[in-house]
């Protein structure tokens, strides 16, 4: 009779979970990678907009939701710009650099990202 009490309770803790509530910024999936630190990302920020690598399979939905959740910010806009990689040549071998994908996001007029960018 324990083993079965033992499952119940089991099956209970795992329901009472839930999913990103109390974890630090992995439990966004990772969906941030870096802020992008530049001349022209120290430029937009002070038009309250901040440059973030995200992961490729990242939409504006998920994006809004990680800076929301790890900055505790409120973001009104996000824009999505998806960069190719380079074609290279070493030699007789030619090939590309990874692509990326970045983030610019607009910040409720009075929230500020602290060491996110820093202004050059």
């Amino acid at each position: 009779m324990a083993i079965f009490s033992k499952k119940e309770e089991e099956a209970g803790n795992q329901q009472s979970v839930k999913r990103g509530a109390g974890k630090p910024a992995a439990a966004f999936g990772g969906i941030l990678v870096q802020p992008r630190v530049s001349e022209k990302a120290s430029h937009l920020v002070q038009g309250n907009k901040y440059v973030f690598l995200v992961r490729k399979e990242a939409n504006k939905i998920l994006i809004k939701k990680a800076v929301e959740g790890v900055y505790k910010v409120r973001v009104t806009q996000v824009n999505v710009i998806n960069n190719k990689g380079k074609a290279r040549n070493y030699g007789r071998i030619s090939g590309t650099t990874s692509g990326f994908k970045k983030a610019v996001v607009t910040l409720k007029q009075g929230d500020k990202i602290e060491g996110a960018t820093e202004t050059i």
